[in-house]
């Protein structure tokens, strides 16, 4: 043997040692996650504080409290809100998705009808409907409780008054602990959220409490029809109401009524305190003067509320108990032995993300992209999007935080069948972008997406993979063979090239070809992705005791290959321009996906080995989203090029920047977090820590073996 093969294999027995020293070790999780609680010792107005439970969320300012709104509507809104509160304003003109006309577009000589509505494009006498279609439902904020405030000379405090801050986010607990002093007084307020009631409790001890200079207000909103902001409108006192309903020493209730909406409000505080009405939507908390202490919680529910709310006492025990068991159990990874400086930062973004997705994207409905924080795209969904929010809580030992918003599915299924058969297809087809009811807008893009299709035989596979018997086989198998036979019906044959072709029309899930719907076909991406959907989809038939399905197997055999040019993968046979046209080599790259997202079954490695690497550089990173990085990352691993995971995943642009509060901000005024960049973040490293099928038997087998990484996990599943 020669001694260039002795040190090759002495090489990597060494790096096959440092990979082993992951396995074994409990974690410390406690060390692992408050080491990254999340400490402000001044203003930032673009990185509030939330609490919540994946169903309500509350958002605070420095003072713990919603005090100074304007202030951070420059920055991130504050708002209340919940998976359930939103609000359709009146239509001026009787507007419905059942009125509103639809346009054909030709698929291989078949007229075929989508709702659809382009500025410029469509006729002018339709903007007004499609506009109020597109922004009803929006989510409202549901209240706003905040800090008067008072100086001894009367005024109210500004936010450059509060000095001496200090405000903590206690992972751990689920705790938001603020101090500041106003007035030469120091104020500390605790807020948390109840885990499984849509209710915050906050103490608040002061001095200025007893002066008379501090109180609470509980103030209700009208709901806006903005794209962003808290979906809040206070402009209009005359357009909705409230009504107390229940007023006792210790108890108030409020029925809320926007337009044909309706929901319910409750105030419980400790004795002492008396609530006072100061205008038509808002109740001052206040309490005696020999006092330096207010706690009270705060409910909100689409239904009247209970006799009883947990008082503080009892909030505060459930959301300390419920946080310990979220961090104790399911998926773990600490990077903390390892020597690449990178490791903190990686880790906190980690941590970070599981409290964020934790409180915002695992509720009974898909989140919107700013989840339960604050809106855009007027508080609706994107189902698209629902992947990259939720698909990670399988991995990390959380199955059933996404399996929570699969009844979703089930709910809008009529629907979307309804919307196949108008079109002359089987099966369901998904919508793109929409609220509780399911239903979609004319947009001059979003009847034409079709990656979102597959989706739910990805959720079904996560669901099986978790816990793989018949029960789970029985719930998801309708969703999992209607989305299957859709995708069945949408491929047409062309018998001259044998090949079954995907689209016209539809749009490219990298949203860079949409404008021209017609003339667009076999995407890459979306080719590999109803490859995989649809023998996914036989496994099921398989598994439930059905035979293989001879037709979805025809079209598996006979999709078209990914297409390709000059060696490198592109975004589709019609759009070959990747790297070589201008503009083209931006936004999300989807041409990284099937070997990455997906398991490769279609990919040729050393054409996807080039393309990563021609990614890397010479994309346009300017106009990329939060979520490319991950997606560039888990090609990456499953390259075994670990080093350009962790390069990917710590790039320094400004789309993959991560707040002090863990938000992955988009660093624009419409997206100051976006939330599938957190989701992605923790696919990819749940699966460069645990592994996928086919991944090296070795520990942490997507991360680097250079010796500067130590990975320590537990917990965790294999991705797909």
């Amino acid at each position: 043997m020669s001694n260039y093969m002795i040190i090759n294999n002495l090489t990597v027995l060494l790096l096959l040692l440092q990979s082993l020293i992951g396995f074994g070790k409990s974690i410390d999780r406690h060390a692992l996650v408050t080491r990254h609680n999340v400490v402000m010792d001044s203003v930032n107005i673009i990185s509030p504080l939330s609490v919540g439970n994946g169903e309500f969320a509350f958002t605070v300012d420095v003072t713990g409290l919603q005090t100074f709104e304007t202030d951070y509507n420059r920055g991130m809104p504050l708002s209340t809100m919940s998976q359930w509160g939103f609000h359709t304003t009146p239509s001026p003109k009787g507007f419905t998705l059942d009125k509103f006309p639809l346009t054909m577009k030709d698929s291989y000589g078949r007229k075929v009808p989508y709702l659809y509505y382009e500025k410029g494009k469509s006729p002018a006498e339709w903007e007004e409907a499609a506009n109020y279609l597109y922004a009803n439902p929006s989510r409202i904020n549901l209240g706003r409780l905040s800090m008067v405030l008072k100086g001894a000379d009367g005024h109210l405090a500004t936010l450059k008054e509060l000095t001496g801050i200090h405000q903590e986010l206690n992972l751990w607990t689920g705790q938001i602990n603020s101090h500041f002093i106003f007035d030469g007084e120091t104020v500390e307020v605790m807020t948390c959220c109840h885990p499984e009631h849509d209710q915050v409790a906050v103490r608040i001890e002061s001095a200025l409490i007893a002066k008379g200079q501090l109180s609470v207000m509980l103030e209700f909103p009208y709901g806006t029809t903005t794209f962003k902001g808290n979906g809040a409108d206070w402009n209009h006192p005359e357009a909705h109401q409230t009504i107390m309903t229940r007023k006792g020493s210790r108890r108030a209730d409020f029925a809320r009524t926007l337009d044909a909406d309706h929901y319910h409000a409750g105030l419980q505080w400790s004795e002492g305190s008396t609530i006072n009405q100061t205008a038509p939507h808002s109740w001052k908390l206040s309490a005696p003067k020999n006092t330096r202490l207010i706690e009270f919680v705060a409910a909100f529910s689409s239904e009247e509320l209970p006799d009883i709310l947990p008082d503080i006492s009892k909030t505060e025990v459930a959301s300390v108990a419920g946080w310990k068991e979220f961090w104790s159990t399911g998926g773990a990874i600490d990077l903390s032995e390892s020597k690449d400086p990178r490791w903190h930062e990686l880790e906190r973004r980690i941590v970070l993300s599981r409290y964020l997705t934790r409180i915002q994207c695992c509720g009974s409905l898909p989140p919107q992209e700013t989840g339960l924080t604050c809106n855009s795209w007027f508080g609706k969904f994107h189902l698209e999007m629902h992947w990259w929010h939720a698909a990670h809580f399988a991995l990390w030992g959380r199955s059933e935080l996404l399996e929570k918003s699969l009844p979703f599915y089930k709910r809008i299924l009529p629907k979307a069948q309804a919307q196949a058969k108008r079109q002359e297809y089987e099966g369901a087809r998904w919508p793109k972008c929409v609220g509780p009811s399911g239903d979609p807008a004319p947009t001059y893009l979003e009847s034409f997406l079709i990656w979102q299709q597959p989706h739910p035989i990805f959720y079904a596979e996560l669901a099986y993979r978790s816990h793989p018997d018949r029960q789970t086989l029985e719930k998801y198998s309708e969703l999992v063979f209607e989305t299957a036979r859709f995708m069945a019906s949408f491929p047409v044959l062309d018998k001259k090239r044998g090949q079954y072709m995907i689209g016209p029309p539809f749009a490219d899930a990298a949203e860079i070809y949409f404008s021209d719907h017609e003339h667009q076909w076999n995407p890459t991406f979306e080719t590999a992705y109803w490859h995989w959907g649809l023998e996914t989809a036989q496994r099921w038939r398989e598994r439930i005791g059905l035979p293989r399905d001879t037709k979805w197997d025809d079209i598996i055999a006979r999709l078209a290959p990914l297409s390709t040019k000059d060696g490198l993968y592109v975004d589709a046979e019609t759009a070959t321009g990747t790297f070589s046209e201008p503009g083209r080599n931006t936004s999300h790259p989807c041409i990284l996906a099937p070997l990455g997202m997906l398991d490769g079954s279609m990919v040729d490695r050393g054409t996807m080995r080039r393309t990563l690497h021609k990614m890397m550089e010479s994309w346009d990173w300017s106009n990329t989203w939060g979520w490319d990085y991950p997606m560039m990352a888990m090609t990456a691993a499953k390259l075994g090029e670990g080093e350009t995971a962790i390069d990917a995943l710590l790039m320094d642009k400004p789309k993959n920047t991560y707040l002090p509060n863990g938000h992955n901000t988009q660093m624009g005024e419409t997206l100051r977090l976006y939330l599938p960049g957190n989701g992605g973040l923790l696919y990819v490293t749940a699966m460069m820590a645990g592994g996928w099928d086919g991944a090296p038997k070795i520990n942490a087998p997507g991360f680097p073996a250079n010796g500067q990484w130590v990975v320590h996990s537990e917990g965790l599943n294999p991705a797909p």
